[in-house]
């Protein structure tokens, strides 16, 4: 039994590694190379109008004016900088145990790049996702690590791998591979989480508000029946959760089994990049050490997040979070002043490297363009809103 059993494990373990590596493309080392650094893209400072994480650093609380500034501050990066993203609202509300019968409202933000030529149902989508939201109390709390950082490297991510997804697309329909029915159309989409914390004391009532509403509605969303995918959940082929990123160093595990693989793409990524002396922390402040970590060794724990009720439908997670926490964790030192911005912007070419590999763009990373404008711009735009009672 215990032989058999074994082999069953063996044989699982092979495949998922298998069919995973054929779905992802490494860069070559000048493509690594060619990544924007993103200095300024985390600088603390308001002023010079270019840091993505700055206007980022405020007390962020649900239907608050703080969490408003953020959402326009999302939403106007996307329309000035990469207007070929679409923007999704869904909104909800709930009550809570800290506002007794009002009515509390919650945004996620969906921001979505397919390619042009492919319908809707028929994308299989990297879901990248952060929560943007901050603690109720205490009041004033900015939640840099916990999220606003991971958001902006969300942020960076898309910038990063935007004019390369426009050029293979455009490389694609001219030599008439385009949706050829050959391969699996790829997309990515960015989620910007409301609700993630809880109001007065964590419980699966008092805690991730948007994901829950979220990973509902998408659940019962029908694509038209001809669709390669059934519904907005069945179609996102990895949901990689980001949290409590910037402090110094973070030591994140493998927590799932099944994702091992996706872990052991990040790891390599880093230790690459490493080597190439494209980090700032050095190369022996490795963020991912678990990559020999082997099957029996997962223990089926992990730490309750925004992934929960997507994982609780069956959708494959990646969740990078460090543990033990940061010190800083649900503490007002929590702050702009207390990141470890070379781990911050660290994490950030991290990131980019692994989402440009998912998305097949070797041959496409062009050199780092100068600082853009910002013309007037408009994102397309779908708002639906739903209303629930715990």
């Amino acid at each position: 039994m215990t032989s058999l059993l074994g082999i069953t494990q063996f044989l699982t373990w092979t495949y998922l590694f298998v069919t995973a590596a054929l779905a992802y493309t490494p860069l070559s080392n000048d493509s690594l190379r060619r990544l924007p650094s993103g200095s300024s893209d985390f600088n603390l400072d308001t002023d010079t109008g270019a840091s993505l994480l700055a206007p980022i650093l405020i007390p962020r609380v649900p239907a608050t004016p703080g969490s408003q500034k953020v959402q326009r501050h999302f939403v106007d990066f996307f329309a000035q900088q990469l207007p070929a993203w679409t923007v999704e609202w869904h909104n909800v509300t709930w009550t809570t145990p800290a506002t007794g019968d009002q009515q509390v409202p919650f945004s996620n933000l969906i921001f979505r790049r397919d390619p042009p030529w492919a319908a809707v149902g028929d994308v299989a989508r990297l879901t990248l996702a952060a929560h943007y939201d901050t603690l109720y109390r205490p009041e004033g709390f900015i939640g840099a690590i916990d999220s606003a950082a991971p958001c902006a490297m969300l942020m960076h991510a898309a910038r990063s791998i935007d004019l390369a997804l426009t050029e293979k697309w455009a490389a694609m329909e001219a030599s008439g591979d385009a949706g050829d029915g050959l391969e699996e159309e790829k997309g990515v989409q960015i989620l910007f989480l409301d609700g993630e914390e809880a109001w007065v004391s964590w419980t699966q009532a008092d805690s991730l508000y948007g994901s829950r509403a979220l990973a509902a509605k998408w659940e019962s969303t029908q694509y038209d029946g001809l669709s390669a995918f059934s519904t907005p959940l069945d179609s996102i082929s990895l949901f990689v959760l980001l949290d409590l990123l910037g402090a110094a160093d973070p030591h994140v595990p493998s927590y799932f089994a099944k994702t091992h693989w996706a872990y052991q793409h990040m790891a390599a990524v880093e230790d690459r990049l490493r080597k190439l002396g494209m980090l700032e922390t050095g190369p022996s402040s490795r963020f991912l050490l678990e990559s020999s970590k082997r099957a029996h060794q997962f223990s089926g724990g992990f730490v309750e997040d925004d992934h929960v009720p997507f994982m609780a439908r069956g959708v494959d997670i990646f969740h990078v979070i460090p543990m033990p926490f940061p010190p800083v964790w649900h503490t007002m030192d929590d702050d702009g002043a207390h990141l470890d911005l070379p781990t911050t912007r660290d994490w950030a070419k991290i990131v980019s490297a692994f989402v440009a590999e998912w998305m097949d763009l070797e041959g496409f990373i062009p050199e780092p363009p100068p600082p853009v404008a910002t013309p007037s711009s408009k994102t397309k735009t779908k708002q639906y809103t739903e209303k629930s009672e715990l």
